[in-house]
């Protein structure tokens, strides 16, 4: 079976197990959703919705973030790893937002990128979960299952984005990497991927 013939059976099988895929970042307004994806690096989507409530709370708009004191945005992110430079993004971020673009999040990768500590990553996450276009978010979890299921020969995010775009129909692509969270979380796990409970494994799967 050619790996165009695959992905379709994938799509259905993660349909099927997660039918209902939703990003884990708890957020209300789409710049909440552009500072907790920040906040995530290198920390668990768990932490940060621990993090965030107090934090938006105290912030509650992109004004009040663009002139927050850093130091204290630091407090209030500090059990999250990289605080400071954290901190100083989001506040950068915001003010950047509000002069650059009158408060509201660009809706194109390309200019999301532009917005400090925003990589690809997190601008795919913006323009799926935000405006409802097609996106492709190679995260670690995206990384490591498409590897295993043969979908990308490489561990670079933009050229696993590159090549999971060539494969995806359009309308699924976000909701399929969601999906690639949650069975990364669920069985497709790092050091010990539960393969004996899988419907991929088999035919749709080439990992071992």
């Amino acid at each position: 079976m050619t790996v165009t013939e695959r992905v379709p059976k994938i799509i259905a099988a993660l349909k099927e197990l997660y039918p209902d895929p939703m990003c884990a970042l708890s957020y209300e307004k789409p710049h909440e959703l552009l500072f907790a994806v920040r906040l995530s690096a290198q920390c668990t989507d768990a932490r940060v919705n621990l993090i965030t409530p107090a934090l938006f709370a105290r912030y509650p708009t992109l004004e009040d973030f663009a002139t927050a004191d850093v130091t204290e945005v630091e407090e209030y992110i500090r059990s999250c790893g990289f605080y400071r430079t954290k901190a100083r993004d989001i506040v950068a971020c915001a003010a950047m937002l509000i002069n650059n673009y009158g408060g509201v999040l660009p809706d194109t990768i390309e200019e999301l990128i532009k917005l400090p500590g925003v990589g690809r990553k997190t601008a795919n996450l913006i323009v799926g979960d935000v405006y409802h276009k097609p996106a492709v978010v190679a995260d670690t979890h995206c990384i490591r299952i498409a590897g295993r299921l043969g979908l990308t020969a490489s561990k670079n995010p933009e050229r696993v984005e590159r090549d999971l775009r060539a494969l995806l129909p359009e309308e699924e692509s976000t909701n399929f990497c969601h999906r690639m969270v949650l069975h990364g979380r669920a069985l497709c796990t790092a050091r010990k991927p539960d393969c004996a409970n899988c419907p991929l494994m088999g035919e749709l799967c080439q990992y071992m």
